[in-house]
């Protein structure tokens, strides 16, 4: 049984991150190609990371694309901050679950295929705090 409960329920509501945010889950790229789009938007304002989203002939350029703006719109209404003042605080991309998939190989045997997924985060953070 679990004691002090709302101690610690207290604890880590005042520990925990007040800056506004935005996942997308089970996203089907890889993490490594939305991670090397995630390192050309890291700490640059929201605006700038927006313009070079819009113009990068990456798959997960989209991806990023729609969680930024989801972050934007996060903290806009949310906790009442301009998007002027946003900039990329953190971006990272985790693994997610793994679909394996057999391709058929020469002589009964087979290949195993990993269609990796990937979990994607963006925290802004106001440049006027």
């Amino acid at each position: 049984m679990a004691k002090r409960q709302k101690e610690k329920a207290a604890k880590r509501q005042s520990m925990a991150d007040t800056r506004p945010y935005a996942v997308a889950k089970y996203v089907r790229i890889s993490p490594s190609k939305i991670g090397i789009v995630l390192d050309l938007v890291r700490g640059i304002p929201y605006g700038d990371a927006l313009a070079i989203l819009e113009n990068l002939p990456k798959a997960g350029s989209e991806v990023v694309k729609k969680v930024l703006n989801s972050a934007a719109a996060n903290a806009e209404h949310n906790k009442g901050l301009s998007k002027v003042d946003l900039y990329v605080a953190e971006a990272y991309a985790g693994p997610g679950p793994v679909l394996k998939r057999i391709m058929p190989r020469a002589k009964g045997s087979a290949d195993r295929i990993l269609k990796r997924t990937s979990h994607v985060t963006v925290i802004l953070d106001s440049k006027s705090e």
